[in-house]
């Protein structure tokens, strides 16, 4: 099996040789004196571990970590430090993301233990990454024959479940989110109103305006949707994600009420492009919105519907996203339909 890389950073020289003499024969090894030389190693080669000293001259570990998390989200991140500030370490929890910090002075076993379990939590992560792509992969085919499906049997949201992916991806490349989480999301995405099959016909073509039954019944949409899927117990994360695309951020949505951030990311980032996209499409019942009266109401209903920073995120996608759209549409004019 081939070995780990881990990158070592500490401007002192003792410190640094101490750290490679405990972990060489074990990994493979770079290391440096410079946290802006350590950047440079990360864009030139995959690195799957970096330890990094708190307190350095060029920048401190916490910034030079925060650093790596926003260029390079799924190498890990280990901090060794002498101060037990509880600040400090919540710093650089929230802020760089560090999976465990070590505390000087260490024994080389604390060290090897404390790397070998954020390690093996690498390689969970890696493995769920592959099974969610062995999913997408395995379930392909019935992913397409089911969003057939809801296309044929609702004419007016044909290409819905392909158009609210490729905003909702969009969104997630903006917020540099790590494979894992982005393939969750991304089949979450594409399955989100599965249960729409379970909605009746007569009120999907309903002419007339909805009535509050109607409206009860579609709800329903998200309980069918759960239960179509939640025997697949590789798929549990992304059925989570699926049953909560509904909550308002203010905690009047449905099925939970959950509010704020208690709301998953990715059913957050689903609602915003899921109900973009039902705003700018034609139903049964009423005319499109424009694509500026539908970014209008995003924006009026930040904080009560929607997280507010993620419409922002959306504002900053949604030009480009539109371009890429259309540009697709005109080369694949039957895409749609299909």
């Amino acid at each position: 099996m081939e070995m780990y890389k881990i990158l070592l950073v500490d401007d002192e020289p003792d410190n640094l040789a101490l750290l490679y003499r405990t972990l060489r024969g074990k990994y493979e090894i770079t290391k440096t004196t410079s946290p802006v030389e350590a950047l440079k190693i990360l864009d030139e080669k995959h690195i799957d571990l970096v330890i990094s000293d708190h307190k350095m001259p060029e920048m401190d570990g916490v910034e030079f970590l925060k650093r790596v998390y926003d260029k390079h989200p799924d190498t890990m991140r280990l901090l060794v430090t002498a101060y037990t500030d509880a600040t400090i370490l919540i710093d650089a929890i929230n802020y760089a993301k560090i999976y465990r910090y070590i505390k000087k002075p260490y024994e080389p076993n604390e060290l090897l233990l404390t790397v070998s379990n954020t390690l093996e939590y690498l390689q969970l992560k890696l493995d769920n990454a592959a099974l969610i792509n062995d999913l997408k992969e395995l379930f392909a085919g019935t992913i397409k024959a089911i969003i057939e499906a809801m296309d044929a049997k609702d004419s007016f949201t044909m290409g819905k479940s392909r158009r609210v992916t490729f905003y909702t991806m969009k969104m997630v490349k903006k917020l540099g989110l790590d494979n894992d989480t982005a393939n969750k999301i991304e089949l979450a995405a594409m399955l989100h109103d599965i249960g729409m099959i379970g909605v009746s016909d007569d009120i999907i073509y309903k002419v007339e305006k909805l009535n509050d039954n109607d409206w009860v019944e579609i709800k329903n949409h998200v309980r069918h949707g759960v239960r179509i899927l939640e025997d697949i117990k590789q798929l549990k994360d992304v059925v989570e994600l699926i049953k909560y695309h509904h909550e308002f951020y203010n905690g009047n949505g449905y099925p939970a009420g959950l509010s704020g951030d208690a709301i998953p990311l990715g059913s957050r980032i689903i609602a915003i492009a899921d109900a973009y996209d039902a705003m700018i499409s034609t139903r049964a019942y009423r005319q499109p919105r424009s694509e500026e009266q539908a970014i209008e109401i995003l924006h009026n209903m930040r904080g009560i519907q929607f997280d507010p920073d993620l419409v922002e995120v959306f504002d900053s996608i949604i030009d480009e996203a539109r371009a890429e759209l259309k540009k697709y549409e005109e080369e694949h004019p039957h895409s749609a339909e299909s």
